[in-house]
Order: C-alpha cells, then structure tokens, then sequence
C-alpha cells in the first residue's frame, strides 16, 4: 500500500471518527427513543447500527455513482447538502411531534386519587395514575413499531458528507482497492462510533435517577431529537 493510500486511510478513519462524536444526531436520538421507548441495549445497538449502515451506505451509492459517471465533487457535494437539508427538517419535525405527543401523553398520565368507601367503615383513597402497566404493553402493538422505521428513514437520507471527497481520490489513482479500502474504514469507523456512544451514554443514563421524570420521559425524548435537528438547520453541526 502506497503512502499516499496510507495517508488517505488514516484521514478516512480519523474524519468518521471526529465526524460522528461531533454530530450529536449520530447519537442523541437512539439514545432518547431508548430511554423512552424502554429498548434494551441490545435493541437500541442493532437499531443504531442498522441505521449506521444505511446512513453511510447512502452516500457511498451517491459517491460511486458520481464516480462512474465523471461527476465534480462540487455538484456530488450539491446534492449531499441538499439531502442534509431535508434529513435535519425531518428530525426536527419528528422531534416536536414526539415531543407534543409527550406532553399530552405526560398530562393524560399525571397522578390523581381516588376515594373509596367501604359501608361505614373507614374511608381511605390512593393515587395512581390511567397509563401504567396496562398501556405500556399496547404502546409496544401499534405507534412505537413505527419509530424504528422513521428514524432509519431519517438517517438514509442524512449524508456523510467527508466521505465523497475522500472517494474521489483513489477513483483518480484508478486505485479500485483504494477506493474499497477507504470506504470500508470510513464506514466501520463511523458505525463503530455511533454504536459505541450511544451503548457509554445509555451506560451513563442508567446511573442518574430519573424515576421523578418517568412521566416526560417521551416529551424530553422529543425534545432533544428538535433540538438535534435544529442545531443542524440553524446552526450548521
């Protein structure tokens, strides 16, 4: 292997590496939806890490096929911006309908108490509340099997923008196992990555007490994939 592909190769793993820690939407939405949703590790890894493979995957078709059709970097980086565009509305404007779901899920769920009256003994009463064990199990049948599918959707359409460039290189060398090569390290890296944060931050969240806000749970879920989505749109991350 060449210097030069060697070169290319370490700055292929070092940008999906720095590229994915630096993204928090890599990360902050699988982890949200975990806690939320009450996916175990092991669902929240394979879901990251399907949606992984279809986030780089997608722009590994838009490279190759720029590639084998002699298109600039400039037009190929065009049409990846716009793709960016679309993927942070889109996460923005699942995050605030989850988040407006969450709160009316939250007001339905708040504690109230009933009172009973046992013939003339005495009269006690108890506090529960409408969305226990019982709704749990249906919340699982219908509205959370679509969540897994949004966000894959989501993240398929968000590109990985240093990796076209990085591809163009070895495509000029004619160098077919440069450009296998650095694509293979750029996406195991970034995978990687994103399975790793999310598994340490779950890790983490596991150690805070959070019994007190079981009840905004998805409302807080919601909020931080907006403001993920927002902070792509208007702040450029």
């Amino acid at each position: 292997m060449s210097h030069d592909l060697t070169a290319l190769v370490v700055l292929a793993a070092s940008i999906g590496l720095f590229h994915t820690l630096m993204g928090p939407d890599h990360y902050v939405p699988f982890v949200a939806m975990s806690k939320a949703r009450g996916w175990s590790p092991a669902q929240t890894a394979l879901l990251t890490l399907v949606c992984g493979i279809g986030h780089v995957a997608s722009s590994v078709v838009l490279g190759l096929l720029g590639v084998a059709l002699g298109l600039a970097v400039e037009g190929l980086k065009g049409v990846e911006s716009a793709r960016g565009d679309l993927a942070a509305w889109m996460l923005m404007a699942f995050g605030l309908a989850y988040f407006v779901w969450g709160l009316r899920r939250a007001w339905t769920d708040r504690p109230h108490e009933h009172v009973h009256v046992h013939g003339p003994g005495p009269v006690h009463a108890h506090e529960h509340t409408h969305m226990g064990e019982h709704a749990h199990v249906h919340e699982h049948e219908g509205r959370a099997n679509i969540t897994p599918w949004i966000l894959f959707t989501i993240f398929v359409l968000g590109p990985c923008e240093p990796l076209i460039p990085l591809l163009m290189y070895p495509a000029a060398k004619n160098s077919l196992f440069g450009l296998i090569l650095v694509t293979v390290v750029f996406g195991v890296v970034t995978i990687s990555t994103m399975v790793g944060v999310v598994l340490v931050l779950l890790m983490g969240f596991n150690l805070i007490p959070l019994a007190r806000l079981q009840r905004y749970t998805h409302a807080l879920a919601g909020a931080a994939i907006g403001l993920c989505g927002a902070a792509i749109v208007f702040l450029g991350l």
